[in-house]
């Protein structure tokens, strides 16, 4: 049964550690299961205390109290007070959005947590002597871990036996390789680059390194929300504050200096608020990332965050690594190579007898010695008196018998100054897609992790991963959508060009030595003109997405080594195969469950779908509030009564913003995203919203002139706004297709039915033969006033192109409308 994480009330409950005497275990025999037992009933477990999803009690709390449901609930006391009953429509509505968005928030919830649990971390541990593999949540203090390179230290602990190098970049913002032995602390967060030990767990759950920042992260602020959750939060706060002051100057105006009732003066007063409050819009947006969540979970995507979504689909270069994406994750030796004939040797040959003996005593801490371990197997059983484990910074490793220091790595790491004697023939096999290691005999005596001396090389080990069947369709496909990649190894660049252009990813051909690059500018260039970047540091790989990213682009990283965690943190989004380590996981963004890249594209244009589809929707129901807002404006400065009732406000949301945007959110989208999100969706409301409000404004006008009834005023408004509505949802829909006419003929027939079946519930009579004409002229007035709009709004760009925001010049403003109106050629 799995296990819920821990919340801060809980964790209060556990026993304090000072509390406790503590076991000090032999790390060969770990604790026995009477005190693994003990620890549980003492709550010394380590169970998160923070969880990134909300609970069932969290999600029904927040989509039921919030500003806008007081307010609400407030016009809807105030309706009852005065009577006006029939006005209350919009509560239907508000209580169903309320329903829905917990109902779909729950649902999702239920699916990702039981994805989530495909994803749960494990660690190896020993206990009552045995080894064995559990979730890290059921560690406990003083347990012994086996920690090895990839493994993200789940806990606080001290090194008891072995030697690991470990990387804390993720804790203190520092890269550098630290060397933990025996009595070292490892600071649960922080990753093993390489090596394995045995540690002691010091401290666990809410006592731990990590859970304290964790706390003390979630106290300084939620995390980071996407671009169009921003520009909505603006948008609904800034419309929170207004309607206030709004509310009050129209219900003076109308109670005060219009001699209109009290009854009369409410009424009018929450029409106009109910059109300025975008009741559906919170709605439609939560539905819409819950459900592109679900769809992404079904085809094994996690996402961590809300915010990968809209970055994926922004992002126009991705960068990603070889091995693990390109190629398949499993790595196998092909051919041992005598360096001095060029021939290859058996794997029964003294070299590869010697090669053996060098990896048996290392630990297979990841993919490379894993492939050796399996290909070299018949040593002479040499023990080693010291050994280096690999570092992806120096790109070597060693291992010391009594006849001598043999070095493994990469050839320019290892033979350096020589590397110019053995180029070509390394160079030849690289041509060919193989990745080439040296194994050499280093003259000297080895104290450091740096090669002073010179290693005559002695045989050359060829590896190579299988290129993904997938890899050319998902490369051609973003080729297709311009998004820009970068492949970004820490192998030979020669090799990577190889494998990349045999994938298909555009511009391979051109590649570089990051060795070579020593500097910003070397690398900012490099950028501009490269596709392969071979011999890459876990920093650069960083530098690499600053540099991208401060350009302007919008930037994704694949990996699944703990060398590429860096550069995931720094990205925009991360996207980690789950076959990589844990820390990689941990730190993306997406989860590849089945670590199959193949996925990227479903995810990119769900994305797409989900931030295009509420962008178009969200622009419905804006015109609605753009509307009643400059409505509002325009009757207190004319000391005019709000012409609409709010049952009249629900007719017309229901049927040209509500039902509409709700299942245009849903249509399958693979527009590439442009443009920042509030100027797009203020670009596309603004020409209706105007409009609706000039015509309306006009008739308001004309019909105190010709001194209409205000049910005739109120009446002809409505239709005029119904008009308008089809107008702009027409627009939306473009360009039309068999779903969009139906939809649009749907929601005619449902505006009619509704209309003539309920007239008395949403307000509505007959109108005189003099409204009848002007609804007739004002129609017409209104076609030509949305068609002027549109074209100015969509020919000036002002509202679209962030770039324009940036040069706007009061030159250019001049230059673009002379065009515009004299017609004159760009």
């Amino acid at each position: 049964m799995r296990r819920v994480k821990q919340t801060n009330e809980e964790s209060k409950q556990r026993i304090s550690m000072n509390e406790v005497p503590r076991f000090l275990p032999d790390y060969k025999t770990g604790l026995t299961k009477k005190q693994v037992e003990q620890r549980q009933e003492e709550g010394l477990t380590n169970l998160a205390v923070d969880t990134s999803f909300k609970s069932v009690k969290q999600i029904i709390f927040e989509n039921t109290f919030t500003y806008f449901n007081l307010i609400f609930l407030i016009l809807g006391l105030l309706l009852c007070l005065v009577q006006s009953y029939k006005n209350l429509t919009f509560l239907p509505i508000v209580i169903a959005n309320t329903v829905i968005g917990i109902v779909q928030e729950i649902r999702s919830k239920k699916v990702l947590d039981e994805l989530n649990v495909l994803n749960v971390t494990h660690a190896a541990v020993v206990r009552d002597g045995q080894e064995e593999l559990v979730n890290t949540e059921d560690l406990v203090l003083d347990d012994i871990v086996i920690f090895k390179s990839g493994d993200q230290i789940s806990a606080d602990a001290v090194v008891v036996e072995g030697e690991v190098q470990v990387n804390e970049s993720l804790l203190t913002g520092e890269s550098n390789e630290i060397a933990k032995t025996s009595d070292s602390p490892l600071m649960s967060g922080s990753f093993v680059v390489s090596g394995q030990c045995h540690a002691r767990l010091e401290k666990v759950g809410a006592d731990s390194y990590i859970s304290k920042l964790t706390l003390e992260a979630k106290s300084m602020g939620k995390e980071e929300q996407s671009e169009m959750v921003q520009s909505l939060n603006k948008l609904v706060k800034w419309i929170g504050i207004l309607i206030i002051p709004i509310g009050l100057a129209l219900f003076s105006q109308s109670f005060f200096l219009n001699g209109n009732s009290f009854a009369e003066s409410v009424v009018s007063m929450e029409a106009a608020l109910i059109g300025m409050i975008p009741e559906g819009l919170y709605l439609l947006t939560t539905v819409a990332l819950a459900l592109s969540a679900v769809r992404l979970a079904k085809q094994k995507v996690l996402l961590h965050n809300m915010k990968s979504i809209e970055t994926l689909a922004r992002v126009n270069v991705l960068c990603v690594d070889k091995t693990g994406t390109i190629t398949e994750n499993t790595m196998a030796v092909q051919k041992l190579i005598d360096v001095t004939q060029n021939q290859p040797l058996s794997p029964q040959s003294e070299s590869a007898k010697l090669i053996s003996d060098f990896c048996q005593n290392m630990s297979s801490d990841n993919a490379t010695m894993n492939a050796l371990q399996a290909y070299f197997t018949k040593g002479e059983q040499r023990k080693a008196i010291s050994f280096t484990p690999f570092s992806s910074v120096e790109k070597f490793s060693s291992v010391t018998f009594e006849e001598g220091t043999y070095i493994l790595g990469a050839p320019e790491m290892v033979l350096r100054e020589d590397f110019g004697q053995f180029s070509e023939g390394i160079q030849a096999y690289a041509e060919k897609g193989y990745r080439v290691l040296v194994f050499g005999q280093y003259e000297g005596v080895l104290t450091d992790k740096v090669l002073i001396e010179k290693v005559r090389p002695i045989s050359y080990i060829l590896l190579s991963n299988p290129i993904r069947k997938e890899a050319y369709d998902t490369f051609r496909y973003f080729a297709e959508q311009e998004v820009e990649i970068k492949v970004i190894s820490g192998d030979n660049p020669l090799t990577v060009s190889t494998v990349a252009q045999e994938a298909g990813v555009a511009g391979s051909e051109n590649y570089v030595d990051a060795a070579t690059l020593i500097d910003r500018e070397m690398a900012l260039e490099a950028l501009k003109t490269k596709t392969v970047f071979g011999r890459v540091t876990p920093e650069q790989k960083k530098l690499f997405v600053e540099l991208l990213k401060e350009a302007g682009n919008t930037v994704a990283m694949t990996g699944d080594g703990v060398n590429d965690i860096l550069a995931m943190k720094e990205a925009d989004c991360s996207i980690a195969m789950a076959s990589g380590n844990e820390a990689t996981v941990h730190a993306s963004q997406v989860v590849l469950l089945e670590s199959d890249f193949s996925k990227m594209p479903s995810v990119v244009l769900e994305g797409r779908q989900v931030v295009n589809n509420i962008e178009r929707s969200s622009s419905l129901f804006l015109v609605k509030n753009i509307f009643s807002f400059l409505m509002s404006l325009f009757a207190v400065i004319f000391s005019i009564t709000y012409p609409l009732q709010p049952s009249q406000i629900t007719l017309i949301s229901l049927f040209t913003i509500g039902i509409p945007s709700f299942f245009l959110a849903l249509e399958p989208n693979k527009k590439r995203i442009e443009g920042r999100f509030l100027p797009n969706v203020l670009s596309k409301a603004f020409p209706g919203g105007f409009t609706d409000m000039l015509v309306v404004a006009a008739l308001v006008v004309c019909g105190t002139i010709l001194q209409l009834s205000k049910t005739d005023i109120s009446t002809t408004a409505t239709l005029l706004l119904i008009v308008v509505g089809f107008m702009v949802l027409y627009k939306i829909s473009q360009p039309l297709n068999q779903f969009r006419r139906k939809l649009i003929a749907g929601c005619m027939f449902g505006m009619v039915f509704a209309s003539l079946s309920f007239s008395g519930l949403f307000s509505l009579s007959g109108i005189s033969p003099t409204s009848l004409l002007l609804l007739a002229m004002l129609f017409f007035t209104a076609e030509s006033i949305f068609r002027l709009l549109t074209e100015l709004t969509e020919k000036t760009g002002l509202f679209i192109q962030e770039k324009t925001y940036k040069t706007l010049s009061w030159e250019k403003v001049k230059a673009h409308y002379s065009r515009l109106f004299f017609d004159e050629k760009e």
